[in-house]
């Protein structure tokens, strides 16, 4: 008999008590809209109640949170992460693949993840390990037995990728040496079956695919798998019940991975008209990295944050953001957070709604749209029976996107997490 525990993710264990929140107004997704005058009561690990004022029978010995001042939201989620890297201004991505011991990575990756908590962002889906194994699957678990803090974890573990078409690649090295890749490898269908069973039998939550990447003559992205080649990892995913994110910022890369099935484009910065109708008709979702690439523009000194332009890369990456809307794509929040701090995760709302969502819009992107991309009904609600993971900002988010940075309070699994004056 096998006696190994059958699920990934442990069970957080059951808090104890009550809490009554009584916030000067709550963010209702997916509806999108404030409701004032509203309490929420959170026994255990689920949320309660969720009533107007003086409506709700309070059970003996519940503690009162006064939220004067805060807007309570659902926990946000950001769907597009790495903890185990670092901004690349601190250190190359080459570097931190090639002379960062895993160990050390994965240090650092516990202090992501508290910075991240601590940030309002109670869930990421982590979309490779870069080099650092099946590491994610240990912080995932660490994170659920509450041995360290941090949000929930939904990982990809190592990625795929087309053999020759990932780094660190050979160029600016000795022709004879072997170097540590960022993703696993795989040509052929064989390979590729091999890769997808491989990792969904590690624990993987997700397969994560590079529809495209940049190997074209110029340095340009272009497809590096072919149809049939994703059309196998995509149906040998869902078999497994995995569903499949991938990389793909350029047009013909974007439409054979939506050809194929996948759940969710990453990136999607090339993508045309014709592409993003494709998407909305297969109910294929978005997550645009908007502060990603602003980050990298940065850094090449290409775009400086304190009133300079934006680069000809970041409006190819908000002309596309703009179109995937108007054309009904179903757009989460996903900001590619290692390229830039953890912990900063909300630039990526800022950056969508600097783009041409309103506030509420991207508000929904990051709380109900996420949590229905991962299918998830228990999280990015406030409402009866939904899991208690909440965050209290100060001032009004829905009229000033960046009161997302100015957290007081947050809840995962019916605890505090952050706020010092509200702990338990």
């Amino acid at each position: 008999m096998d006696s190994r525990p059958q699920s990934n993710s442990p069970e957080t264990p059951e808090p104890d008590h009550c809490l009554l929140l009584q916030p000067e107004r709550i963010f209702l997704s997916p509806e999108g809209r404030m409701a004032s005058d509203r309490e929420v009561l959170v026994c255990g690990r689920r949320i309660e109640a969720v009533e107007p004022k003086g409506q709700i029978k309070v059970p003996p010995g519940t503690r009162v949170l006064d939220l004067s001042g805060l807007t309570l939201l659902p926990g946000l989620m950001d769907l597009h992460s790495h903890l185990l890297l670092h901004p690349y201004d601190e250190t190359p991505w080459t570097d931190q693949v090639l002379c960062e011991p895993e160990a050390y990575r994965v240090l650092r990756a516990a202090n992501h993840a508290r910075a991240t908590l601590r940030a309002g962002f109670t869930l990421l889906r982590d979309l490779g390990t870069e080099g650092a194994g099946y590491a994610d699957l240990s912080l995932r678990r660490a994170i659920a037995e509450r041995l360290i803090p941090g949000p929930r974890l939904v990982v990809a573990t190592r990625a795929i990728v087309a053999a020759g078409c990932y780094g660190p690649g050979p160029c600016g090295f000795r022709d004879d040496m072997v170097l540590s890749q960022g993703a696993e490898t795989a040509s052929g269908e064989r390979e590729i079956l091999r890769a997808v069973r491989t990792q969904a039998g590690h624990g993987a939550d997700w397969i994560k695919v590079y529809a495209d990447y940049r190997v074209g003559g110029s340095g340009a992205a272009v497809p590096t798998f072919t149809p049939r080649e994703l059309q196998v990892l995509v149906e040998s995913a869902h078999s497994l019940g995995r569903p499949v994110a991938a990389h793909a910022s350029c047009a013909e890369g974007m439409h054979r991975a939506a050809l194929a099935g996948v759940d969710s484009i990453e990136h999607g910065y090339g993508g045309t008209r014709e592409t993003f109708d494709l998407m909305a008709e297969r109910g294929t979702a978005l997550l645009p990295t908007l502060s990603a690439v602003a980050a990298i523009e940065t850094y090449a000194d290409r775009y400086h944050p304190a009133g300079g332009e934006a680069s000809a890369r970041m409006r190819l990456a908000a002309n596309a953001f703009r179109l995937a809307r108007e054309r009904g794509v179903r757009i989460g929040c996903g900001s590619d957070v290692g390229v830039f701090a953890h912990g900063d995760n909300a630039c990526e709302l800022d950056w969508m709604v600097r783009c041409g969502m309103s506030p509420p819009e991207a508000l929904r992107a990051a709380t109900a749209v996420n949590a229905d991309i991962l299918k998830r009904r228990d999280l990015g609600r406030i409402t009866s029976g939904a899991l208690a993971d909440l965050v209290a900002v100060r001032g009004n988010p829905a009229q000033d996107i960046t009161a997302l940075h100015r957290v007081e309070l947050v809840l995962k699994d019916g605890r505090v997490e952050h706020g010092a004056r509200y702990d338990c």
